[in-house]
């Protein structure tokens, strides 16, 4: 193996991506495949995951499959972790990527929708950390743990109140877990995309809210999903070992600039 190859490799390694039937998250796990892990798919919808599976296993050999899971309960999540582990043997990675959003002006936010965007954005990712977290913990096995956060979550700036709450309570809850955590040899980041014409903010991406995009952004462009491969394997493999409670920003500059 090249120097860079040892450096970034997963192999032996096994990844659950908790929303890779999505596009960004998605894409991170097509990166840890390519980078020899065995890569678990978590989401409601088989047929979702079908295509990237296929790209997966076409295009680098990749050994994936896909999990249904309510990421929402923590009965579901102890029995997804059970499964994986009598399957694999294991789990070193975890990426918490289901969300969810909508534009609704505040002050007509209904509970119901509060309490949805609040389950799968907040309520979800804080049960996995707890799962897998005592998995980590109590095996003794070192873990990497990568919680995707938001722009919403840094600064106010996409008019999607629930959304840009509860992004920022993962924020949080990641920065400390990964205080408590870092001595037991589990780190706990958040990686921080900019924007990205994900499937979640394709309905608030308006093109006046476009054009304000752009013209804050230095790169003037959108990211592409694939260019949140690199920062995620830098946290995902060794490379990123002495790496934790950190928000790694991918967003064309737009966090570097004024509101």
């Amino acid at each position: 193996m090249s120097y860079l190859d040892t450096l970034f490799t997963l192999q032996g390694k096994t990844a659950v991506v908790i929303g890779g039937t999505g596009e960004l998250c998605g894409a991170m796990a097509e990166g840890f495949a390519g980078a020899g892990a065995s890569v678990i798919l978590v989401g409601r919808n088989p047929d979702k995951a079908a295509a990237r599976l296929a790209k997966i296993h076409h295009a680098h050999h990749g050994r994936a499959w896909f999990e249904s899971c309510d990421v929402g309960s923590k009965k579901a999540l102890s029995e997804l972790l059970d499964r994986i582990v009598a399957k694999c043997g294991g789990v070193d990675i975890v990426v918490n990527g289901a969300g969810v959003n909508s534009p609704t002006p505040f002050l007509d936010v209904t509970e119901e929708e509060y309490d949805r965007i609040v389950n799968t954005n907040m309520k979800a990712v804080f049960l996995a950390c707890q799962v897998f977290g005592r998995y980590f913990i109590e095996s003794g096995r070192a873990g990497s743990i990568i919680n995707i956060g938001s722009m919403a979550g840094l600064k106010p700036l996409s008019r999607v109140f629930t959304y840009s709450a509860t992004k920022a309570a993962v924020h949080n809850l990641s920065a400390n877990l990964a205080r408590e955590w870092a001595a037991k040899n589990v780190r706990v980041n958040t990686l921080v995309p900019g924007f990205f014409p994900a499937e979640q903010n394709k309905k608030v991406l308006t093109p006046e809210r476009v054009a304000q995009i752009m013209g804050h952004t230095p790169m003037k462009r959108f990211g592409d999903a694939s260019e949140l491969v690199g920062a995620s394997l830098l946290l995902a493999s060794d490379a990123g070992r002495f790496i934790t409670g950190i928000e790694m920003v991918v967003d064309g500059g737009f966090n570097c600039m004024a509101i």
